[in-house]
């Protein structure tokens, strides 16, 4: 729900930026074309997009999963970041904003490493589960329809392994998920996984306040 860490002074974040974040100019274009976007907010910073790429190589991921792709900034920056073998098979609906994407995951050379599914995101999940298998992924990234989170979530835990890692974007949701006057659909759904993740004894959990809150579950 945001293009960058939003809790940060604006002086903070740009030193921030500046002295760590280490953007290709593949991603940088493709975040700047986005950013023309109506819907622009629903990308993620670079920052956390890095951030993505660091536990993707730290996990020693091969197979990754993405619920939401939008015009791609994730799932390149995830791409980039398995090996030459690796394999990320991205779910979204829209043909229009995944145009974008293909032209720079073509560009920067990982497109061979993409299987974009254009489905609701539980019928590709479904097929998954029937094509692979349970366990098959070690990294899944959500940042889909609100409502949809906890479906996306229990898919999530059966396909990624034991030791995998689940990502959950914009937990923090513009901190509404505090303010007891908003009571809006999405901020009720996210309010709800936030609690059951807090609780759920199938994982290890932190939430951190990078982006709009991300919060990472190792499926034990």
């Amino acid at each position: 729900m945001t293009g960058r860490t939003n809790h940060l002074p604006d002086a903070l974040y740009t030193y921030m930026v500046e002295h760590s974040v280490r953007e290709s100019d593949v991603l940088r274009r493709l975040r700047a074309e986005t950013a023309t976007l109506e819907s622009s907010n629903m990308q993620i910073g670079p920052e956390q997009g890095q951030f993505m790429a660091l536990l993707v190589e730290l996990i020693g991921a091969e197979n990754a999963l993405e619920i939401g792709t939008f015009t791609g900034y994730s799932t390149l920056v995830v791409a980039a970041a398995l090996p030459e073998h690796g394999r990320l098979v991205a779910c979204d609906i829209s043909e229009e904003w995944t145009s974008i994407a293909r032209r720079y995951w073509e560009e920067a050379g990982v497109d061979h490493k993409i299987d974009l599914r254009l489905a609701p995101a539980s019928e590709t999940l479904d097929a998954l589960l029937a094509e692979v298998g349970e366990g098959h992924f070690d990294f899944a990234f959500i940042d889909a329809d609100k409502e949809g989170y906890d479906a996306y979530y229990e898919s999530a835990l059966r396909l990624v392994r034991t030791g995998g890692l689940i990502a959950i974007d914009n937990t923090l949701w513009e901190g509404k998920v505090v303010d007891p006057s908003v009571t809006d659909a999405d901020t009720q759904a996210i309010r709800r996984l936030n609690s059951k993740l807090a609780t759920d004894d199938r994982i290890s959990l932190s939430l951190l306040p990078i982006g709009d809150g991300l919060s990472l579950a190792r499926v034990r």
